[in-house]
């Protein structure tokens, strides 16, 4: 097992952010708002405590992609560099939309909107493989 590149786990939090502003800004915010409300979740909590709170959480994640990528090793993703996204697109197509759709269930939530969130999901961990892959993890 190769050490940890941390620089690489902060550039992953921070493209992970990116996307999230993106895509909850710009491309689906319309979207939320209708589905939610303007009185929704996002109204809630002040946008400064959720950039908070989602990047400490996404870096946790960025981190335990990076002891992932890490135990894999540099030598067997510098000759399969899809690795970085089978693994980091296979997370979140196994582990967090799934989780993500059984919660969105539970709270009846549209269709519409677990599949936004699922997009969103996908996308993001995508990017982190990305990030990993342009530092070379």
């Amino acid at each position: 097992m190769g050490p940890v590149n941390w620089l690489a786990v902060l550039f992953a939090t921070l493209a992970a952010l990116v996307v999230s502003s993106i895509w909850y800004g710009p491309i689906h915010g319309r979207a939320r708002v209708e589905e939610l409300g303007p009185g929704g979740l996002g109204t809630r909590i002040s946008p400064l405590r959720t950039l908070a709170i989602s990047a400490a959480l996404l870096f946790v994640s960025a981190a335990m992609m990076g002891h992932m990528f890490a135990r894999v090793g540099p030598a067997t993703l510098a000759i399969k560099p899809w690795l970085y996204f089978m693994m980091s697109g296979g997370l979140a197509l196994a582990f967090v939309i799934p989780s993500l759709w059984i919660s969105h269930s539970h709270q009846r939530v549209s269709a519409r909107l677990a599949w936004i969130d699922a997009g969103h999901w996908l996308v993001t961990y995508l990017a982190m493989g990305l990030a990993f892959w342009l530092f070379k993890a």
